[in-house]
């Protein structure tokens, strides 16, 4: 987790440099969120690539193990309840899972469950070769409705392994003398769910949404300048 309130002043003493203008609790916590999403959200566009070029025997220099690293902060493990339905599947419905973001596996009892495609989906029962059983149950997922068809299993329970989407970051705070002071008893209080090393790319990102507001096209092109800087190293 990387500490909200660090983040906050660190971008307040950028932001007000040569006084550039002040970002509201409100503003910043609205940029944080967003800028949290995207950094999120790359490292799954950013596996797909590395997982194409070769890694070097170094793990720490790794591109996949470290984006592995990350994503795996937010990896969880549950039971989805499965019913029957009228056109004789299996369904469980994915909207029950706690900030459901994305499908990594499905077991049912000790066997891995195989994904493929709608078409397949249909076409495998009816083939004696394909057709999906207890040894090897098969699922497609409806991103539309987010719910989970399996063929092939007569369990009423399948483990599900999936990706949590990041919490949303609240910097709380209450009124002093007309300035807001940090209140990290709220309830609502919230850090942000990244790991560690990305707090100096969220500083940048958040800086860089920050920049239109403020009007201030300096701030703006600095923040994504360096923001492109750190994303070019890490892809060397």
């Amino acid at each position: 987790m990387i500490n909200v309130d660090r983040v906050y002043q660190r971008v307040l003493t950028l932001a007000n440099k040569e006084q550039r203008g002040y970002i509201t609790p409100q503003e910043f916590n609205l940029y944080a969120n967003q800028a949290q999403m995207d950094i999120f959200e790359q490292y799954f566009y950013d596996l797909n690539q590395f997982r194409r070029v070769p890694g070097n025997d170094t793990t720490h220099a790794d591109m996949v193990d470290i984006l592995e690293e990350k994503i795996g902060i937010f990896e969880v493990t549950s039971a989805l309840t499965l019913v029957s339905n009228a056109e004789g599947f299996s369904s469980g419905d994915l909207n029950g899972l706690i900030r459901f973001y994305r499908l990594s596996n499905i077991r049912s009892g000790n066997t891995m469950m195989e994904s493929v495609s709608r078409k397949d989906f249909r076409m495998f029962p009816n083939s004696p070769l394909t057709a999906p059983s207890a040894t090897r149950p098969i699922y497609i997922v409806d991103t539309i409705n987010n719910t989970l068809q399996i063929a092939g299993s007569a369990l009423g329970t399948a483990n599900i392994d999936y990706i949590q989407s990041p919490r949303d970051v609240n910097w709380t705070y209450i009124i002093v003398g007309e300035k807001a002071l940090l209140n990290a008893t709220a309830l609502d209080y919230q850090d942000f769910d990244l790991h560690p090393s990305e707090e100096t790319k969220l500083v940048v990102k958040i800086l860089t949404l920050a920049g239109f507001t403020l009007k201030d096209p300096n701030l703006y092109q600095a923040a994504a300048a360096e923001d492109t800087k750190n994303i070019q190293q890490e892809k060397q």
